[in-house]
């Protein structure tokens, strides 16, 4: 088979994700008392997949990746308060504008070396931060934008306060996400991004036009952290400062340690990880919860995530790499 037929090959579902994607999807009917935190897991995966976009399949390493989310935040519900309460409107708006804003900060990635660029994107973080507390007319300012009321999605589907409706919201626009970035990654495009990961000289020496596809990962990066920002504002009604926060930079950087990088499922897995240690051990110790997950960081690294998570390497070598 040629090549391009053997990267179409990889990017198509496997028996066994269909089955995972089946039991994600009926998860918020079997435990309705917890859809809230599985729409809180699908969000923060769609934004674990962003970083995994650029992080492990180009190495940009960057440390704030939240101005993404929160631009995609702030966009939606601008737009869900002052012209349109329609959820895909809303969510199309964010991530139209989250792109925009990560093509014009791909032209600063592009200079200098990976310490440059990390300071670069905790700048523009910082900068977005401020403008949102000072034009405190228009997003609230400390007080952060609230009473983001949407309207039903489709038209048919209110959302509810047991949060079906946004879990099954949320989940659905993550797995059209996650095939999308899939394609990408499996595609020749995302074989380029690749060599430009491992080696960059070498990929400029066989002719690949490095800086054009650091920009063009980084801009759809941006793309899709904003579609979790615009669901995070949508399913909440609500937008604040904390969204642009340095902790949520480092937050999905921790999900990213805990599943994978360079694997899409990765980010995924370490959300719910993530996600669930943080809700069970903030119920047991509310003061220390952090101690508990940084040791279980710890013990991670020490032991090899191999080891402490066998099924998930076992999905992986079953099927390849998704």
């Amino acid at each position: 088979m040629t090549t391009p037929t053997l990267l179409l090959a990889d990017s198509r579902f496997k028996p066994w994700e269909a089955a995972l994607w089946l039991l994600a999807f009926a998860s918020p009917w079997l435990l309705g008392k917890h859809a809230l935190i599985i729409n809180e897991i699908a969000i923060v995966a769609l934004f674990a997949i962003s970083l995994d976009l650029i992080l492990g399949y180009t190495g940009i390493v960057s440390l704030g990746h939240a101005a993404f989310l929160g631009f995609g935040a702030y966009t939606a519900a601008l737009f869900a308060k002052h012209i349109s309460p329609d959820p895909l409107l809303g969510l199309a708006t964010g991530v139209v504008a989250a792109t925009a804003l990560g093509a014009i900060c791909s032209l600063t990635i592009m200079r200098g070396s990976d310490l440059t660029r990390l300071m670069v994107t905790l700048g523009v973080a910082a900068i977005l931060t401020e403008l949102a507390n000072k034009l405190d007319w228009l997003t609230g300012g400390s007080d952060g934008l609230q009473g983001v009321l949407m309207g039903p999605l489709l038209g048919k589907f209110e959302f509810d306060l047991m949060g079906q409706t946004a879990a099954w919201y949320s989940l659905s626009v993550l797995l059209v996400l996650f095939m999308l970035a899939r394609r990408l990654i499996h595609s020749p495009f995302g074989a380029t991004l690749k060599a430009v990961r491992d080696n960059r000289l070498r990929a400029m020496a066989i002719g690949i036009p490095v800086a054009s596809r650091l920009a063009v990962a980084y801009t759809i990066a941006a793309g899709v952290a904003g579609a979790a920002g615009a669901l995070m504002a949508q399913t909440t009604g609500f937008a604040s400062l904390e969204v642009f926060a340095l902790e949520r930079s480092a937050d999905v950087m921790l999900m990213l340690v805990i599943g994978g990088v360079g694997w899409l499922y990765g980010g995924v897995f370490g959300a719910v990880v993530f996600k669930l240690l943080h809700d069970v051990v903030s119920a047991i110790t509310p003061q220390y919860w952090t101690f508990w997950i940084g040791l279980f960081l710890l013990v991670l690294v020490l032991v090899g995530r191999e080891k402490l998570m066998r099924p998930w390497t076992w999905f992986g070598k079953a099927g390849g790499k998704p």
